[in-house]
């Protein structure tokens, strides 16, 4: 079974995709997103790893524009 990608997301986000809890990419836009996910979930469905399917996740973040400002710390 692979876990499909959400159909409809908006561009505005960046994904982080997990493997057991461990964070295995990070800060990826929707293009390198989907081609990352679905790589893995083959990867998982055909070779033999210590992970299986359910062991995938990700989230998506939503960035906030900064209009070019840079933060004041």
């Amino acid at each position: 079974m692979i876990k499909n990608p959400p159909e409809k997301i908006e561009t505005e986000k960046v994904f982080h995709i997990y493997a057991k809890n461990k964070c295995l990419y990070h800060n990826l836009d929707l293009e390198d997103f989907q081609e990352k996910w679905e790589m893995l979930n083959v990867m998982v469905g055909l070779l033999k790893t210590d992970y299986q399917v359910e062991d995938l996740d990700y989230t998506a973040v939503e960035e906030t524009p900064t209009n070019g400002e840079e933060s004041s710390y």
